[in-house]
């Protein structure tokens, strides 16, 4: 048992009893809205070093596009979420997320593709990047981003990892120079599976070739209607969730020269969470309870003491917030423990409020008769179920 988990232990003995401080082509019906599941929970405590979850976001920025980047911004948590889910020998995998742009003639590059983000957990910065998209006139080469993101990109070497490319757009697939039959080949001989998603009618995209790139691939051809609204299930679990976002940001002590910017980026994306719906930042939330998805040793002390026990016993005082500048390297690791102590409490008791609004968003969806198949986050969500039990991963 390390230093910090000792000190943790002592730290909630001591504070018991007392409260925890596109526009793609269109199917049959314009106003058609859209409804989300969010995903059930897991355990905050049994994260497996072993492997991982790597999902590589591949979306086209083009004019026409301006619905799906919507759709992606309302579906990020929810995409988070579902891949928390699934376990690998009753243990949760690190997950991880990358963002890719393509097809907007603003990106210097001869294939008009820009690399957003790498493989990484810091979820605050997808999502600030995923916010700052904007779409513009294009080239969509398929070929040339899937070649990118699939060479590039830090993918884990452990067979047990399970590494999936979503792209989505809306012209045809084979356009470029590059084979995409070959990347994508390349690709699943690397265990990196290939998934299509097509903005338009499910029989333009077969035509279009996006359902033979994802065969190709070893993954799902999916096609959705970008234009529809997102629309949330609404369930009296929802503030109470919100108000322990709250709760959960006053658990995190930044440090280094950079960490109060890290900090304010972290209240900015909740604010962009929630300009989408109330919803969204409720997902958002839950997101930021998951301890196999939401990491910030980069900045934060919990997070960074509990990687490196040794950490807090090197750092300098001017790498530290004004609150614990000149205490003593005890009095910080006390600090330090009973934040993760008052986090591990609101982790805890997000877990079992998620569970209770999955609960009840199902029901309604039973009496609703609700068919939520026609967009991305939900092809995303089935296509990673179905691709983990093939991989040995449970839900």
């Amino acid at each position: 048992m390390t230093a910090l988990k000792i000190l943790a232990i002592a730290a909630t003995f001591l504070s018991a009893g007392t409260s925890p401080a596109i526009r793609c082509s269109k199917n049959d019906s314009e106003n058609s809205t859209l409804t989300v599941r969010n995903a059930s929970t897991i355990p905050v405590n049994t994260v497996s070093k072993d492997n991982k979850i790597q999902v590589a976001l591949l979306l086209d920025t083009s004019n026409s596009m301006d619905g799906l980047i919507d759709q992606a911004k309302s579906r990020l948590w929810n995409i988070v979420n579902t891949l928390t889910t699934l376990k690998y020998n009753g243990q949760s995998p690190q997950v991880e997320i990358a963002l890719y742009e393509y097809g907007n003639d603003g990106i210097r590059d001869e294939n008009y593709i820009r690399q957003v983000t790498p493989l990484t957990q810091d979820l605050d910065l997808v999502s600030e990047k995923l916010f700052a998209l904007r779409t513009n006139g294009g080239s969509e080469y398929c070929g040339a981003v899937i070649r990118d993101a699939s060479a590039n990109l830090n993918w884990d070497g452990n067979e047990k990892s399970m590494k999936l490319i979503y792209i989505a757009g809306n012209e045809p697939f084979n356009q470029g120079r590059i084979d995409y039959k070959e990347v994508v080949s390349k690709a699943k001989n690397k265990n990196i599976y290939t998934n299509t998603i097509f903005c338009g009618s499910r029989e333009e995209g077969i035509q279009s070739f996006w359902q033979n790139g994802a065969t190709t691939g070893g993954g799902k051809y999916f096609n959705i209607d970008s234009d529809k609204k997102v629309i949330y299930i609404e369930t009296p679990y929802d503030i109470r969730i919100s108000e322990y976002n709250a709760k959960l940001n006053d658990t995190y002590i930044y440090y280094g020269n950079h960490g109060s910017e890290y900090k304010q980026k972290q209240i900015t994306q909740d604010k962009n969470a929630e300009v989408q719906s109330v919803s969204n930042l409720v997902e958002r939330t839950v997101s930021k309870s998951k301890k196999n998805a939401y990491k910030n040793e980069h900045w934060d002390l919990i997070d960074k003491a509990e990687k490196d026990a040794g950490f807090i016993s090197n750092i300098k005082e001017s790498e530290l917030p004004d609150e614990l500048k000149g205490k003593s390297k005890e009095e910080i690791k006390k600090a330090v423990a009973t934040k993760s102590a008052e986090r591990e409490k609101v982790q805890r008791e997000i877990e079992d409020l998620s569970k209770k609004r999955q609960t009840y968003i199902d029901s309604e969806m039973k009496k609703r008769g609700t068919d939520d198949s026609d967009d991305l986050g939900k092809a995303i969500e089935s296509s990673i179920q179905e691709l983990a039990k093939k991989n040995g991963y449970s839900l």
